[in-house]
């Protein structure tokens, strides 16, 4: 699965576990604009929940979400 549009940010949460993924995720959304891509690198377990309850809830799209190896690579895009 690839990704064409541009990310705007990236955040690199490996070797973090529940609940930083998703506090750092948060953050990190509020900093960029509406419709930018925000990219996620987690190996956390739950990431993978955590994250898609939060951009649904919220009201953010996830755009993808891909196996890389030992980890996941989540790509959310703002909502408004």
């Amino acid at each position: 699965m690839s990704h064409t549009d541009p990310v705007s940010e990236t955040l690199d949460c490996i070797g973090l576990y529940c609940p930083e993924p998703l506090f750092q995720t948060r953050a990190a959304i509020d900093e960029i604009e509406v419709g930018d891509v925000l990219e996620v690198f987690a190996d956390d377990p739950a990431a993978e929940e955590d994250l898609t309850r939060f951009a649904k809830r919220a009201g953010h799209e996830i755009v993808a979400v891909e196996d890389v190896g030992d980890h996941k690579r989540f790509l959310i895009r703002k909502g408004e």
